[in-house]
């Protein structure tokens, strides 16, 4: 069996695509500097991107865990936004001034 426990990694969607944002923008600034919009443009698609699994997430849910999911979803889209608007200063670096 490729993927045993296919529950956790639909739940861990979320999670993994912040660490990517970082990643992303952590490699994007190495590799092609200040200001790149392609690496920016990426960037701002990834949270939008976050906040959609929250919601197929809390849509997929049933019952009670609705709630749970609702959560779930509030407190990470909170810190992935925080996480995302420091990778977005990263990338920019100087460009705005």
């Amino acid at each position: 069996m490729l993927f045993p426990y296919p529950e956790q990694y639909r739940l861990a969607l979320p999670p993994i695509t912040t660490a990517v944002m970082v990643g992303w923008s952590l490699l994007g600034r190495a590799l092609f500097g200040d200001g790149n919009t392609f690496i920016l443009g990426v960037l701002l698609a990834l949270f939008p991107l976050v906040i959609g699994l929250h919601l197929y997430l809390i849509w997929d849910a049933g019952g009670l865990k609705r709630l749970d999911q609702a959560f779930y979803g509030f407190i990470h889209s909170i810190l992935a936004f925080v996480v995302w608007t420091f990778c977005i200063m990263h990338l920019a670096g100087n460009s705005f001034a």
